[in-house]
């Protein structure tokens, strides 16, 4: 058999809430009903999703997730990402709803990802198509860069923000003064990242400082361009809430 299609029946706390969250990324809306209860549907080009509403559901315990494999996970995060500035003025990288940004996991077999946690507390986590994709596999070039790695498995795959933080913690004090440039600031804008999640701006300040400050060449920069990009999103962010 072929062209099966699977439509993921996520819950949520509210369908006006999770309407409006997704028709803000890009989505239409192609089914809506109150009663006997309230679901809604939402597609976007060929994903389609839908919301059933609970009385007194909490996002902050939501187990709803679902993967969804794409040709170009980055495309897709800058259009979410280019949504979410034109609607809020930044990237919504802490709370509940947020989007992480995309970076491969050696939980997936190296494979670039990202999610979007709805309203509902739902994980929407986006990977390349593995026949689309040419994710080679590198080993970490230092204990800091597997120790980056290893926080992103926790951080991004599993949701525990304070665990992913606590292994970068204590491999940036071993670590910090002989890392490799480019691990570090890796390690440092993952870790603000992790700050601003855990509703820390002071300290996501003051690690995005370190590496607005730290010495990289032309070709490091190059390098580390998505890394950037996603440092100055922080940035962005925390200036917005602050």
């Amino acid at each position: 058999m072929s062209g099966e299609i699977a439509v993921p029946l996520l819950p949520c706390r509210s369908i006006d809430e999770i309407a409006d969250f997704y028709q803000m990324l890009g989505f239409e809306r192609t089914y809506w009903q109150t009663k006997p209860y309230p679901c809604v549907g939402l597609r976007r080009e060929d994903l389609q999703l839908q919301f059933f509403g609970l009385d007194g559901f909490d996002p902050e315990t939501s187990y709803g997730s679902c993967v969804v494999l794409v040709e170009d996970t980055m495309a897709l995060y800058e259009a979410f990402a280019a949504s979410m500035r034109r609607t809020h003025g930044k990237v919504l990288v802490s709370g509940i709803p947020r989007m992480t940004r995309p970076r491969k996991r050696k939980n997936t077999g190296n494979a670039s990802g990202f999610s979007v946690v709805d309203p509902g507390g739902n994980w929407i986590r986006f990977f390349h198509n593995t026949e689309a994709a040419d994710d080679s596999v590198n080993e970490p070039s230092s204990q800091l860069a597997k120790a980056t790695q290893n926080a992103v498995v926790l951080g991004d795959s599993k949701g525990d923000t304070r665990q992913a933080a606590r292994i970068l913690d204590s491999t940036l004090t071993r670590h910090r003064a002989t890392a490799p440039v480019t691990d570090l600031v890796e390690a440092l804008v993952y870790r603000a990242e992790l700050a601003l999640r855990l509703g820390d701006s002071p300290q996501a300040g003051a690690l995005l400082e370190e590496v607005a400050t730290a010495e990289l060449t032309g070709e490091q920069r190059m390098s580390l361009s998505e890394v950037l990009a996603n440092a100055a999103d922080l940035e962005q962010a925390r200036s917005a809430d602050n």
